[in-house]
């Protein structure tokens, strides 16, 4: 996978298209990611011994990785992400519009 946790990034397609948001949580396994208030769903809580209000609460939904594209910090534009090697042997992820280190991996 290309996106890490805590990344910016933007959705490029669906019903929460054109909306931004930070990664929270990766799940590899099945390519998919939660992204901070997008495909928010409403679910039903009972009350527990953590919770004591039950009720119905909203919660981010994970969204396949193919529906989102990081964006650059620093040309802030929606891109794809690519791998370049530095002098010193240290792998980091580039910006394929503007060639610049979005960090390193």
């Amino acid at each position: 996978m290309k996106v890490k946790k805590g990344d910016l990034v933007r959705v490029i397609s669906g019903k929460d298209k054109g909306k931004e948001g930070k990664i929270l949580r990766v799940i590899p396994k099945l390519n998919k990611i939660i992204v901070e208030n997008v495909n928010v769903v409403k679910k039903h809580q009972r009350p527990t011994q953590q919770l004591r209000e039950g009720g119905i609460i909203e919660q981010p939904s994970p969204i396949h990785v193919s529906k989102v594209m990081v964006v650059c910090p620093s040309c802030g534009k929606p891109t794809r992400v690519g791998y370049r090697f530095l002098e010193e042997g240290k792998k980091v992820r580039i910006c394929r519009k503007c060639n610049e280190i979005i960090d390193k991996v």
